[in-house]
């Protein structure tokens, strides 16, 4: 990781490590603006080529009436969050749907599916696209949905992806409760608002927090909404931070520090 990791502020036995959005991988392709944290397509970095079992976090940005045409996936758990807009998902395995904002989709490609993912009405979509590594390889290829409201995010942490066989996760396609996916990833969404602050207490020895850029595509350094880790680290629209645990019943505490609300996401990893 290329930056200098950065103690908490507060004797918490957790350092933090920033990953600038400005740094991000970055392609505009006209119909697709795209930020890669990890390596993706012609971003290659070796510093960053995953972290625990995550191998990408896309912030994609579609045209209307654009897309990824259908392509091959396999071996890797690959989930949409959606931030605006709509994106229609059509599948080798008979699924076709138009997911919106608070949707949370997730393909288990297995031995091997074919899917394609593009802008559904007028307006761009804005999402994340996250893939992860299983802990088994050759799993049957499942499909699943879920969907979170602004309202649950707003009081507090929401699990929208959890380990498969943990308390609370159903391995069911629709549902409550977070998206299955078969390894050590649990993944959380929040609403903050302006002068609020909020706690998350780290569940494996790894963590990365990702802040969306709400307010607009921005190649530059952050602007927007800011929050400050631990007293520690601030962050930005587009910003992340790796996150190490070295204790027991550690706790990274989150205060918005910006005018607005802002849209974070939490991993915690093993």
């Amino acid at each position: 990781m290329a930056q200098t990791p950065i103690q908490a502020a507060d004797g918490a036995k957790i350092t933090f490590t920033i990953r600038p959005s400005e740094e991000r991988g970055n392609a505009d392709h006209g119909w697709l603006k795209t930020f890669h944290t990890f390596n993706f397509a012609d971003y290659y970095d070796p510093r960053y080529e995953g972290y625990g079992p995550l191998r990408v976090i896309n912030e994609d940005r579609v045209e209307p009436r654009e897309g990824f045409g259908t392509h091959s996936h396999r071996e890797f758990e690959i989930m949409s969050y959606i931030i605006s807009g709509n994106l229609e998902h059509r599948d080798s395995m008979s699924n076709v749907e138009v997911m919106k904002r608070g949707d949370v989709q997730l393909t288990s490609a297995g031995t091997g599916i074919r899917h394609s993912e593009k802008t559904d009405g007028d307006n761009q979509v804005h999402f994340l696209q996250i893939w992860s590594v299983p802990n088994k390889r050759g799993l049957t290829p499942k499909y699943y949905h879920r969907h979170f409201s602004d309202e649950e995010k707003r009081q507090g942490w929401v699990a929208v992806v959890g380990k498969i066989g943990d308390e609370g996760v159903s391995d069911s396609r629709e549902g409550t409760g977070p998206t299955p996916v078969h390894s050590n990833l649990w993944l959380y969404a929040t609403l903050l608002g302006a002068g609020k602050t909020i706690d998350h207490p780290l569940k494996y020895s790894k963590g990365y927090i990702h802040v969306v850029q709400t307010s607009g595509y921005n190649t530059e350094k952050s602007k927007g909404n800011r929050v400050k880790l631990n007293g520690a680290v601030e962050l930005g629209e587009g910003d992340g931070a790796f996150v190490t645990n070295g204790g027991e019943n550690e706790i990274v505490k989150i205060e918005n520090i910006g005018d607005g609300e802002a849209e974070l996401l939490f991993f915690d990893l093993d």
